[in-house]
């Protein structure tokens, strides 16, 4: 597995798979922390594209009088 740049889907898919596999216990030491290591990339690399998004949804919703008008993005919890 590789932490090139790849889509979120991809890179989220992957992670969810990287942190099924830790979470069974059955890997040896070794590949454990090669997995945890890839894993971190890609959560890494998924917040980035997040925040991203973040970005490119601030500068596109509203409207007012016909123009766009930049908003703060506010996630739902």
């Amino acid at each position: 597995m590789t932490t090139k740049k790849i889509d979120f889907e991809k890179a989220l898919h992957q992670l969810q798979t990287i942190v099924e596999e830790l979470e069974t216990g059955e890997l040896p030491l070794d590949e454990a922390i090669k997995k945890f290591k890839i894993g971190s990339a890609l959560a890494k690399q998924c917040l980035e594209m997040l925040d991203s998004i973040k970005v490119k949804v601030e500068e596109v919703v509203g409207e007012e009088k016909g123009k766009l008008k930049r908003k703060p993005f506010k996630p739902e919890n």
